[in-house]
């Protein structure tokens, strides 16, 4: 129920504020450009094989790093197969179909990457991250915004929000395929659940913050928006012993007093999302309807099935449908962190 509250307050704040970037609560707006899913897309159920998907999408998209709206590029099919993995031929290939064969789920005989409904194993990200100098602020000491990593290596991001879905499978799902994935988490929402978020820690997740209460900072008195963010800041620390370095504020949205605040709290820098794995598909804020390498993705619940009767919680299915078009593009998963 205070998932629903969040993603109402969404829809009254973009309705106020207008067009913001994509966030974890609610979808972004409905100019942004999108990639349309079938119906056999929306299996993913680990054991039941492979789906693809494919759509059309035009329109504008939101969340320019002057948290205002910006166009998106030309609409259209997302280029490239939509499934499968890397060519074996290929150096990273061999390494992952051999890594792969090496990593059996429970000594069942069966590869991990099969338990989860994938064709192939995950390619292995590069042991040397390429990462670019860091990115400017808008002012000297102000953290940059950020929704793309230029880097030359194939990787994407995957980052999750709020904390409000807390799939155990979720968490099997990240130990097995050692999926880096970063949480942004909100205390209001997270916090009763803490524990969930200690064990997806303990096999590797990063955990960053996305404020105490999510409320939209934007237009918020500057003592506002600092008790937001270094109060979570505080929070995580307790709990975790952590001090987080990103910042993704709630629907999107900030103005220069968040980015002062931020730099106050010692946020390095602030994560938006240039695509978004919904329900129905990919959706992007700018740019080519197709993945790119440094790509910043926001995965978010898909909110149908929890609310239908007995409906279970769908986070490792949404990633694993996502994991299948990133091995369908010749990409695979970097740690967001290794790269800000």
């Amino acid at each position: 129920m205070r998932r629903r509250v969040l993603c109402a307050g969404a829809l009254a704040a973009a309705l106020l504020a207008g067009p913001a970037g994509l966030t974890g609560c609610g979808r972004p707006g409905d100019t942004a450009g999108r990639e349309g899913g079938t119906a056999a897309e929306s299996g993913g159920t680990p054991g039941t094989g492979t789906g693809a998907g494919a759509g059309t999408g035009a329109g504008e998209g939101t969340g320019a790093a002057d948290g205002t709206a910006r166009p998106s590029g030309a609409g259209g099919r997302e280029d490239g197969p939509e499934t499968g993995a890397r060519e074996e031929g290929s150096g990273t290939g061999r390494r992952a179909k051999t890594r792969g064969n090496r990593e059996r789920a429970h000594g069942s005989g069966e590869p991990v990457y099969r338990r989860w409904g994938l064709t192939a194993p995950l390619a292995p990200r590069p042991r040397t991250p390429d990462r670019p100098p860091a990115a400017p602020g808008a002012a000297p000491g102000l953290p940059p915004v950020v929704d793309h990593i230029p880097t030359k290596d194939e990787v994407v991001f995957l980052t999750f929000d709020d904390g409000a879905e807390r799939d155990p499978r979720f968490v099997d799902l990240v130990r097995e395929l050692r999926l880096p994935v970063t949480m942004f988490l909100t205390d209001s929402v997270a916090g009763p659940g803490y524990g969930h978020f200690a064990r997806l820690r303990g096999v590797g997740a990063g955990l960053q913050n996305h404020t105490l209460d999510h409320r939209s900072l934007r237009g918020l008195p500057y003592a506002g928006q600092r008790a937001e963010i270094c109060g979570q800041q505080e929070k995580l620390n307790k709990r975790f012993g952590i001090r987080p370095r990103l910042l993704r504020p709630p629907y999107g949205t900030y103005d220069t007093a968040t980015l002062h605040a931020a730099a106050e709290c010692g946020i390095s820098a602030v994560v938006l999302g240039r695509a978004s794995m919904q329900a129905d598909g990919l959706r992007y804020t700018t740019g080519p309807n197709r993945l790119r390498p440094g790509d910043i993705v926001i995965v978010m619940a898909d909110f149908r099935a929890l609310e239908a009767p007995g409906g279970a919680s769908s986070l490792a299915r949404m990633t694993t449908r996502l994991l299948r078009r990133i091995q369908g593009q010749g990409l695979t998963v970097g740690r967001l962190e290794d790269y800000l």
